[in-house]
């Protein structure tokens, strides 16, 4: 990709948009200055990238036909083989559409990627295949992962397992959906305001937001850098901390990654079963009650705390107040990061050190020509990020990233105190998918009604899990417990012991 000599007119052009006024003799002399920093860039263009070299041979794979995909969760199907040995072997994975798995398609949920093909695998493709895992495709996600629902994805919508015509929740929308149908052992979701953790408790299955950077993002299509999470969604919880086993580590390319846990070294199964006789759980009073809540997801997760308290747990209602706040401080941290690094920053920004992939930068400069096929919900976001961004720079980022730090505290303060922290997942229950010809409103409504108690961790960055712990009028509920950072060990436990002390589905 050939860098050409400015032209006067491009010169120009160029100035004119910082605000700069060039006379022709400034014209002249910028030509000059300007040439040896075009050849620059052209040299870089000439050299050899510098990516990871893919090890395990496989196919594109095939398109999952409708006949085959009633719930409309697939997009490729594959078989990617991993050693023939390691803690996943036997096991079927599903990945979420917005990792890259080299010579499979990728479009992340939007028309305007179809037809990419990466070129890498991201490191936890790597990792899962290293472990003797199987690639068993690509799951269809929301438009550019923007949405609590399930209905945005240019493929059409993906339906509740319980329940056709109802959401899966969103953005790991197809990831949960397959792993509820046991159509896969394991699958990938990535997490920015909730979307691990809402499409697995609408799907009744176990999710988990991990610490921040615990598992590298490295080849995965961002939103945001201080959101950005990905993790394990499976049928248990035993597998999730198994999957989880296998992910987490520092891989030298993800600057999210600032601890120095060494992949292989972090046991989350060894203690699973250690029970919950004499630890502390702090029941989140701001989790329940919302606007939008449910009387009867609030009075399920209830039932949940006093079944962890019969088991020996010391379960106490707690209060934090800043528990309210934190969905605000995402609208300007998820909201200006989406237009600074997935839309103006062609899905991956500038300023850090990371895996840069430049065929998918490629492909996605210049969407301004085909903004129109984005959903509503990008749409509005990216609306509303252009204009902060002209009129109030990015202030609104600065202070929602600097109030984030007492929220945070907020949270470690109570952890201080209490082992885990619980709370309903969602305030509802899945709701039905919009129609096809349904309002703008009611498409933005679906996409975001749901994120006030999961988009908070995504902010303070604490671990997160969802485990099913009941059903109402046919649909699954999620009970949500929140550990310490790099606490994984302790959430999964707690979990471990409220899924084996009966069938969630009879609770």
């Amino acid at each position: 990709m050939t860098v050409p000599a400015l032209t006067p007119e491009q010169l120009l052009e160029a100035a004119q948009r910082v605000g700069l006024s060039l006379s022709p003799a400034d014209v002249t002399s910028y030509l000059g200055l300007l040439a040896p920093y075009i050849s620059a860039y052209n040299l870089v263009d000439a050299l050899p990238d510098n990516l990871p070299e893919v090890q395990y041979p496989r196919t594109p794979g095939t398109r999952a036909l409708p006949a085959d995909n009633p719930h409309n969760a697939w997009y490729v199907r594959t078989a990617i083989k991993g050693a023939a040995t390691g803690p996943l072997a036997g096991k079927r994975v599903a990945i979420k559409d917005n990792v890259m798995v080299a010579g499979v398609p990728m479009m992340n949920g939007n028309a305007i990627l179809e037809g990419y093909v990466p070129d890498i695998d991201a490191t936890i493709i790597t990792r899962i295949l290293d472990a003797g895992g199987e690639i068993a495709g690509k799951t269809h996600c929301e438009n550019y992962c923007i949405s609590g629902g399930s209905h945005t994805n240019a493929k059409g919508p993906v339906h509740n397992p319980y329940k056709m015509g109802y959401s899966a929740g969103g953005s790991s929308s197809g990831s949960a959906v397959v792993v509820a149908l046991g159509e896969v052992d394991m699958a990938i979701g990535g997490d920015q305001g909730g979307s691990i953790r809402m499409p697995a408790s609408w799907c009744g299955i176990v999710g988990m937001k991990p610490t921040h950077g615990l598992v590298p993002y490295s080849g995965i299509m961002p939103i945001e850098i201080v959101l950005d999470h990905t993790g394990p969604m499976t049928t248990n919880v035993r597998d999730n901390a198994l999957l989880l086993e296998v992910l987490a580590g520092v891989d030298g390319y993800d600057p999210r990654q600032f601890h120095e846990k060494q992949p292989g070294t972090l046991d989350y199964t060894t203690g699973i079963a250690g029970g919950v006789q004499g630890l502390r759980i702090g029941v989140v009073k701001e989790g329940f009650g919302h606007v939008n809540s449910e009387a009867d997801v609030d009075a399920c997760v209830q039932r949940a705390a006093e079944r962890l308290r019969s088991l020996g747990a010391i379960v106490e209602d707690i209060s934090i107040p800043e528990h309210l706040i934190a969905p605000a401080l995402w609208v300007p941290i998820g909201t200006e990061g989406i237009v600074q690094t997935m839309m103006q920053g062609d899905g991956y920004g500038a300023s850090r050190r990371d895996l840069y992939v430049t065929s998918l930068m490629d492909k996605l400069h210049g969407w301004e020509l085909r903004a129109d096929q984005l959903s509503e919900t990008t749409k509005l976001l990216t609306v509303l990020g252009v204009h902060m961004k002209k009129h109030y720079g990015t202030r609104f980022y600065g202070k929602a990233t600097n109030i984030a730090r007492r929220i945070t505290a907020a949270y470690d303060a109570a952890l201080a105190q209490y082992d885990v922290l619980l709370m309903p997942t969602l305030p509802m229950k899945a709701t039905p998918i919009p129609p096809p010809d349904a309002t703008r409103e009611l498409h933005v409504q679906r996409a975001l009604e749901m994120i006030t108690n999961t988009s908070p961790f995504d902010i303070t960055h604490h671990p997160a899990i969802t485990v099913p712990c009941g059903m109402s009028e046919g649909l699954p509920i999620g009970m949500m417990l929140v550990g310490r950072h790099f606490d994984e060990a302790r959430v999964y436990r707690v979990s471990y012991a409220f899924e084996q002390s009966g069938d969630w589905k009879a609770m």
